[in-house]
């Protein structure tokens, strides 16, 4: 003879199989308790006659949380409960984050638009004093400086992070290194361009300027980030595989290139492009040691170079009349910045999966 097990009440909303996140809410029911959240906090700001959307929000996600909670503490039960009020904080916390994120992106499309147009990338400011003019030299030299940038300190910080993680294990010298890298990370973009600036004037004289010295700032600021990046990702490269490529005889070198490098190349290329989005933006350093200006400049290694970040500043905060003119410059060079980082992290996925290992794919 068999009996059936009877387990607790759980309540009106549970199901045979006890799947805590099952009952009567879903789907309609959330989206109905959202939808009544959403128009509360629309309620908050109908008596001033004019929309507050920090209160709308505000007074959406607590009506959210707290509503989800208590019906379905009513339909449901205590458990369901505690899982969704859960949820619905945690899904709050990420709509809280996103949103300025949209903010920032929908405001930079919005104002850039006015002057995303073919005048911009083909024309410079030289000879241009109000209405026109372009930014086509500001990202020849964003593009010629970061370059160079990234052809220094990637290689030093991915040897640094193979040298890390395959070879200084617990040494004295590693946790120097590894010290040093923490103390570089925390340094403040200003003191990177002060440092390049010395160290040029000392070479060539007062006054110097060139995109080399605005590279080697921007290497001091990348390079911590690669070394990061790189030695987090090779760290997650189980030990098992280089132990199977030891015990077939294959040199660690061998092994580090063959086998290390290729798991861990999607988390690395990742974390380089995230260090040249780190850099790409910097305006302080490349103030002081590459300058304005107002034509284009190929030759990084001798005289001013104009960059995004330099021309977005020096556009808002010093603009000529008409004024709306320079502020359309300022946000279409905002807008180049932001395309030219989103282009890089695609690139950066779509290189990765193409280079990930056929099993890792």
């Amino acid at each position: 003879m068999t009996t059936d097990h009877l387990g607790p009440d759980t309540g009106v909303g549970s199901d045979s199989n006890g799947d805590i996140t099952s009952g009567e809410l879903a789907g309609k029911g959330m989206f109905a308790i959202f939808g009544g959240a959403v128009v509360l906090g629309a309620l908050t700001w109908l008596p001033a006659g004019s929309i507050n959307w920090a209160r709308w929000v505000i007074v959406t996600i607590l009506a959210y949380i707290i509503g989800t909670y208590v019906v379905s503490r009513i339909v449901e039960s205590k458990r369901h409960a505690t899982d969704r009020l859960a949820t619905a904080v945690m899904t709050s916390s990420f709509a809280v984050v996103l949103l300025p994120l949209i903010s920032v992106v929908w405001t930079v499309v919005d104002r850039g638009s006015n002057r995303f147009d073919w005048a911009f990338y083909t024309e410079t400011m030289r000879g241009v004093v109000g209405e026109g003019g372009g930014a086509y030299h500001a990202i020849i030299g964003t593009l010629i400086i970061t370059a160079l940038a990234a052809t220094f300190s990637i290689p030093f910080g991915l040897f640094t992070a193979i040298y890390l993680v395959e070879y200084g294990g617990k040494t004295r010298f590693a946790k120097w290194v590894t010290g040093l890298v923490d103390v570089m990370t925390g340094i403040p973009s200003i003191v990177a361009g002060l440092f390049a600036y010395a160290f040029f004037v000392l070479v060539d004289g007062p006054g110097h300027r060139s995109g080399l010295a605005g590279a080697i700032a921007l290497t001091l600021l990348m390079t911590p980030v690669v070394v990061r990046a790189s030695e987090e990702m090779l760290r997650l490269v189980p030990n098992e595989l280089r132990e199977a490529s030891y015990a077939l005889g294959v040199p660690k070198w061998k092994t580090i290139a063959k086998i290390v490098l290729p798991t861990a190349v999607a988390g690395i290329l990742t974390g380089i492009v995230l260090a040249i989005a780190r850099v790409i933006g910097e305006t302080a350093p490349l103030l002081i040691t590459v300058g304005i200006a107002q034509g284009v400049n190929y030759n990084p290694f001798s005289g001013r170079m104009a960059t995004l970040p330099v021309f977005t500043y020096n556009s808002y905060a010093f603009p000529t009349l008409p004024r709306d003119a320079s502020l359309d410059r300022a946000w279409a060079s905002a807008l180049t910045l932001v395309i030219i980082v989103a282009v890089l992290f695609t690139g950066a996925r779509i290189l990765s999966s193409i280079l990930k290992p056929k099993g890792l794919k």
